[in-house]
C-alpha cells in the first residue's frame, strides 16, 4: 500500500506540476527572471567600480559630453544605475542642481556604502541612493527624465527582466542613455546592433546613436514608445554567423 501511495505522488508530480522540479538550466537565474528569456550571450563579470581615474576621465570631457548629448540640465530627474564609487552621480548632482534629482543604483552593496559616505561628505541633498537587484533596478514608476546606463550594460545578466521593469521608470519623453564599447559581450562592451535588437525587443525605440572619442565607446540613446511584449513573447537576441538574430523564446 505505501508503495502504491508513493507511486501515486509520483504520477501526480509529473501531471499537475510538472514534475515537481524547476525547468533543466533554469536553477542559476533568480525566481523573479524566470518568466522572461535567459540572455542568449556571454556576460561580462562585474570588475571593479573604478573604471578608470575621474581626473582622467574628466580630462576627456566624458561626463561632460555624455550629460550634453543626453540633454540633461537644472530641474531633470535622472537615475544613475550602476554608480559605483560616484563618478556619474556627483557630476549629475551638480548638472541638475538643488531643483533636481539624482537615484544613485548599485546591486553591490559595499559600493553603494562607500558611494553614500561620499554623498553625505559632499553634502549631495539632491541625490539619494537604492540597491537594485540583477533582474530589477527597482526604480520607482514615472519619475526620470533620464536613466543613465553607463559601462555596466553588459554586465546586466537579465537583460530581457531588466529593460521591461524599468521602461515604467519613464517620465512622459524620458529616455534610457547607454555609453558602452563596441566590443564582445564577454569583453566588458557590447556591439551596437545586439544592444539595439535587445532594447527593441523589450518594446524601446532607439532615438540616438553616435561615437565619440571623449567618452571611450558609444552612446545610445531609447524611448519607451514601442509595445511592451508579454513576457512569454520576447525572443532573446545573439550574434550568429556575424549577424544580430532572433532566437527561441
Amino acid at each position: 500500500m505505501r508503495l502504491r501511495n508513493l507511486a501515486l505522488i509520483g504520477a501526480f508530480c509529473l501531471t499537475a506540476l510538472g514534475g515537481c522540479k524547476q525547468a533543466p538550466g533554469d536553477t542559476d537565474r533568480p525566481t523573479s527572471a524566470r518568466e522572461y528569456p535567459r540572455a542568449a550571450r556571454p556576460v561580462s563579470n562585474v570588475v571593479s567600480a573604478q573604471f578608470s581615474t575621474e581626473a582622467e576621465r574628466d580630462n576627456h570631457k566624458e561626463a561632460q559630453t555624455v550629460m550634453d548629448l543626453a540633454a540633461i540640465g537644472p530641474g531633470s530627474s535622472v537615475a544613475d544605475i550602476g554608480a559605483g564609487e560616484g563618478y556619474y552621480t556627483v557630476r549629475l548632482g551638480a548638472r541638475v542642481g538643488t531643483k533636481g534629482r539624482v537615484l544613485a543604483q548599485d546591486i553591490d552593496g559595499e559600493a553603494m556604502k562607500r558611494l553614500g559616505r561620499r554623498v553625505e561628505h559632499d553634502r549631495l541633498d539632491n541625490v539619494s541612493i537604492i540597491q537594485g537587484a540583477p533582474d530589477d533596478p527597482k526604480l520607482p514608476a514615472n519619475s526620470f527624465d533620464r536613466v543613465m546606463l553607463v559601462h555596466m550594460y553588459h554586465e546586466v545578466t537579465e537583460p530581457y527582466a531588466f529593460l521591461s521593469r524599468m521602461r515604467g521608470a519613464l517620465r512622459a519623453n524620458g529616455r534610457v542613455v547607454v555609453v558602452d564599447l563596441d566590443r564582445p559581450t564577454d569583453r566588458h562592451g557590447i556591439p551596437p546592433a545586439l544592444l539595439f535588437c535587445e532594447f527593441e525587443s523589450t518594446g524601446f525605440r532607439l532615438t540616438q546613436f553616435v561615437r565619440k572619442p571623449e567618452i571611450v565607446g558609444y552612446y545610445a540613446e531609447f524611448d519607451g514608445s514601442g509595445q511592451r511584449p508579454e513576457p512569454s513573447k520576447i525572443r532573446p537576441c545573439r550574434i550568429q554567423g556575424g549577424q544580430v538574430v532572433h532566437g527561441q523564446n
